[in-house]
């Protein structure tokens, strides 16, 4: 719903945000008032000691206040509870029941003050129970004082209160007027700065130069760009993923058409193809790997690791290999050497260049396979000198061999690589591509269909990654909006039946909304209740940008992962745990697949690259074991 205004500003927080928090004081006020009630009552006749009177005033006022507090926090959950996310009509006298509640703080605070002053009072001499009792109270106080200063901040908007985010009825319809030109401009560099604020806070340990802080600009105009058009706070954002995984995951357990992937027969060309590919993936996806360094290799051993790698720290690097950039101890070549299983005169050129615009990355010699490896490459592609370079490297270094180019990456550094192996195609003919879990908005349609003659992409399951595209992310944005703003129940009972679907599994929740019954033509048309949620239906969170309305055409042009796709999924399993036995099943897929995100809590797992790897291996054990026992039984020297 439309985030809550208090004191004249928009707060990231909605009227239906209370039940649950709300709820979890309300049973810590009641136990405390009960204990302090049975305090005061056991000692009520008790308090002619040294500074007794001074504790009976402190008792009872307690008792008192707790008991209003309770009140208030009572009505404050009932009416909080009303209503659904964008109905909140039931709940339009939250802000005044609010508004009582905060100024029981101050109250509050006086009596924690007092309770402070009088336990640190040495001249008071009472019963060790009742003194521990206040000193329990004292330090109760503090920590909620404490917890809903924290809350605050969590929930303050920076832009809740700018007085520019909204223009006059008058004024909001002529956009080409110097007023509202100077009041959009406002509008987006307020907002670009708060999200920059956020970025830098969030990356503080990466160092501030003049490539970042361009960097942190760009991705704040994105984000400021994507959040500008709704009035969702991020609980409505929470429910909504919650009910759309739930949605989709009735669709699957449906009887549904075919998938739009390419399926063959076990004794189909295509699908020996697929096998050699499996087999060549997990070969190159330690490569891939491997060029993390040592967190990843950590990671995945995290028992063995420090010790293996101080034991070749003090190894002499290789000097015959062109290593640039900082590699402390040697831990990120000794990691490489230990994930690829290769020699020191096996690598050519190593960068341990990690910035925004660039990743580490290696070149080597991959005796197995015959062929040069190229794996993660600098990723700000207007750099061509180093382009340049490596193929210079490539060209005056291996003349003399038959060796094929093989340029492997991960996640960005799979997005880059294909990039790579496109501005190299030419130059090497025979040059292969492996790009594991890439991101899906890279290349256009006629320029994906162009690489799938060199390169190959491999996604695991439901991984975000690649599918995350802005024209995916606007779907996604959408389809949040339409199902939050639809769904007929309190969003305390989305959340907390969400949590127990998350955790323990079972059937997904079938919540009525005003979807249900509509024909498709209907669909295309928004609600009144989505209309109520778009920023600018909102006289209290505005933005000025015309952005697309949710029928509108997508602003964004659709962009394809690279090359031919290999699915990786998991077979069905009920189980949400992790379990260590999962098997897996690939085929070739088609990009019009990944056209939309899909909500799991693996979404972001399956992106991982020691996930990726183990379903490849997987995969590739379980073909080689397969292989072998049809050469068995159709050995005639074994029957």
């Amino acid at each position: 719903m439309p985030g809550l205004v208090l004191f004249g500003r928009r707060w990231a927080i909605g009227s239906d945000d209370f039940v649950l928090p709300g709820a979890f004081e309300l049973f810590v006020r009641l136990v405390w008032w009960i204990g302090i009630f049975v305090l005061y009552t056991v000692h009520k006749g008790q308090f002619n000691c040294p500074g007794g009177g001074l504790l009976h005033s402190y008792l009872l006022g307690l008792i008192i206040l707790l008991a209003s507090i309770i009140c208030a926090l009572s009505a404050l959950v009932y009416v909080s509870m009303q209503g659904t996310i964008s109905n909140p009509g039931p709940r339009k006298s939250l802000p005044k029941i609010l508004y009582t509640r905060l100024l029981l703080y101050f109250p509050e605070f006086i009596w924690a003050v007092v309770g402070a002053v009088w336990v640190s009072d040495n001249s008071v001499q009472c019963e060790k129970s009742v003194i521990n009792g206040v000193i329990g109270t004292v330090i109760a106080s503090w920590i909620i004082i404490v917890f809903t200063i924290i809350g605050v901040v969590i929930v303050f908007d920076p832009l809740g209160g700018k007085k520019t985010f909204y223009l006059p009825d008058g004024v909001s319809r002529n956009l080409e007027s110097s007023q509202s030109g100077q009041l959009l401009y406002n509008v987006k560099s307020s907002a670009t700065r708060v999200w920059e604020k956020r970025i830098r806070l969030l990356c503080c340990c990466i160092v501030q130069d003049d490539d970042h802080r361009v960097a942190f600009t760009s991705i704040a105009e994105l984000f400021r760009s994507y959040f500008s058009d709704t009035d969702l706070v991020p609980s409505d954002i929470a429910a909504g993923l919650i009910l759309l995984h739930q949605e989709q995951d009735k669709m699957e357990n449906c009887p549904k058409e075919p998938e739009e992937v390419l399926c063959h027969s076990p004794s189909s060309p295509v699908t020996d193809d697929l096998d050699v590919e499996l087999e060549n993936a997990a070969h190159y996806m330690l490569f891939a790997a491997a060029a993390y360094g040592w967190p990843y290799y950590v990671y995945t051993n995290p028992y063995t690791a420090l010790c293996k790698l101080n034991g070749d720290c003090c190894r002499n690097r290789p000097t015959d290999s062109d290593i640039t950039g900082s590699d402390r101890h040697n831990f990120h070549f000794g990691s490489i050497l230990k994930i690829t299983g290769l020699q020191y005169r096996d690598f050519i050129h190593i960068s341990f260049h990690n910035k925004i615009y660039e990743i580490p990355f290696f070149v080597a010699l991959d005796h197995k396979k015959e062929a040069i490896v190229v794996a993660d490459i600098l990723t700000d592609l207007s750099a061509d000198c180093e382009d340049l370079t490596l193929e210079e490297v490539l060209e005056n270094g291996f003349v003399h061999k038959e060796y094929k180019l093989v340029i492997v990456g991960h996640s960005l550094g799979g997005g880059t690589a294909s990039i790579l192996a496109i501005m190299l195609r030419n130059s090497f003919p025979t040059l292969r591509c492996y790009a594991f879990s890439p991101p899906g908005g890279l290349l256009s349609k006629s320029l994906a269909d162009y690489t799938k003659h060199f390169i190959v992409s491999v996604i695991v399951g439901k991984d975000l990654v690649a599918r995350l595209s802005m024209p995916n992310m606007e779907d996604l944005k959408r389809r949040i909006v339409r199902i939050v703003a639809n769904c007929n129940r309190p969003k305390y009972q989305i959340l907390l039946r969400g949590c127990w679907y998350e955790v323990f599994g079972g059937d997904p929740d079938d919540f009525p909304t005003e979807l249900d019954g509509r024909n498709q033509d209907a669909l295309t048309q928004p609600l009144l209740a989505e209309e109520s949620l778009m920023v600018h239906r909102s006289p209290s969170y505005n933005a000025l940008e015309e952005e697309p309305h949710l029928n509108s055409p997508p602003q964004y042009p659709h962009l394809y992962l690279p090359g031919k796709i290999i699915h990786i999924v998991e077979e069905c399993s009920s189980r949400r745990l992790c379990s260590s036995d999962i098997k897996y099943t690939a085929r070739w897929s088609n990009e019009t697949v990944f056209s939309s995100i899909l909500i799991s809590p693996k979404m972001i797992t399956d992106h991982m690259p020691d996930v990726v790897l183990k379903a490849l291996n997987s995969l590739s054990q379980e073909h080689g074991s397969c292989l072998s026992c049809q050469t068995r039984e159709y050995n005639p020297s074994a029957v």
